[in-house]
């Protein structure tokens, strides 16, 4: 289960670059690594403004995803959610940022979806046919019930990875990862949140598929991916120590909006 640093940790050192964004999203996201006794740390910030410093709430998704996943029995990246002081061009920021380890086994190299797509699909041959032929169509219906619980806005081609093992002759799909453009990360404060339609179908940067993601549930017909079964009580786990970084309106909204959306996915 994704962990939550609030002890505040001094990260002042730490290089912060743009992240390559393809979706159109509005916003300016910053990376950065680190490598301690040979093993490399990956950190992101949500939204940030120059001014006002970090004003988004994507590092706070990532660790509701995370839990989500978790508690669905499905394979993903995990992060630690920290808390902060952190130096961007010579002004220190205190906020909470997400750090993770590189899921790359030894001896695996990876490729973004759409990369390879692009040299191994057939003339015509559909993003969501290439990803059966290659036998991941469980993988891809799971990732298109997950982004319609959460309204994942993102999820284009280098959003999905493939890795290859040139050693075992394997490759596969990537754990899920990157899901802090989701939920209510449109909203900056308890009114927006408050007015905000759980159910409503946003356009997504969906590279499988349609750009609806209630639409792409078409894909997957009977299919019922999802073996956990969510309950209310699921809600305390999932929000755990997030009381402290979110508003009870927040995390009230944003517990529904899973809530009613899985309903959805159930009763198709």
């Amino acid at each position: 289960m994704a962990t939550i640093i609030h002890e505040k940790q001094d990260l002042t050192y730490l290089k912060w670059s743009h992240i390559r964004s393809s979706s159109g999203t509005a916003g300016t996201f910053l990376k950065a690594t680190s490598t301690l006794g040979g093993k490399k740390t990956y950190y992101k910030l949500s939204n940030f403004d120059p001014v006002k410093g970090v004003i988004g709430h994507e590092c706070i998704n990532e660790i509701i995803v995370d839990r989500l996943l978790t508690l669905l029995g499905i394979d993903h990246l995990e992060y630690e959610l920290i808390s902060a002081d952190i130096e961007i061009e010579g002004q220190i920021f205190s906020t909470y940022l997400c750090a993770s380890k590189d899921f790359k086994k030894a001896g695996e190299s990876k490729i973004a979806l759409d990369d390879f797509y692009r040299t191994n699909s057939n003339p015509g041959e559909s993003h969501y046919n290439f990803c059966k032929r290659m036998g991941w169509q469980k993988y891809i219906d799971t990732m298109i019930v997950i982004d319609f619980l959460i309204l994942n806005r993102d999820r284009h081609g280098a959003n999905i990875e493939i890795l290859r093992n040139a050693r075992a002759h394997t490759i596969e799909p990537a754990p899920y990862f990157d899901h802090g453009v989701s939920l209510l990360y449109s909203c900056m404060s308890d009114e927006e949140a408050a007015s905000f339609d759980l159910l409503a179908d946003k356009p997504c940067n969906n590279f499988i598929g349609s750009f609806s993601c209630y639409d792409n549930l078409n894909l997957i017909g009977d299919t019922k991916p999802l073996k956990y079964k969510l309950t209310e009580s699921d809600k305390k786990i999932i929000f755990e120590g997030l009381d402290k970084v979110l508003s009870k309106k927040f995390i009230s909204k944003i517990w529904e909006m899973i809530y009613e959306r899985y309903k959805v996915y159930e009763n198709l």
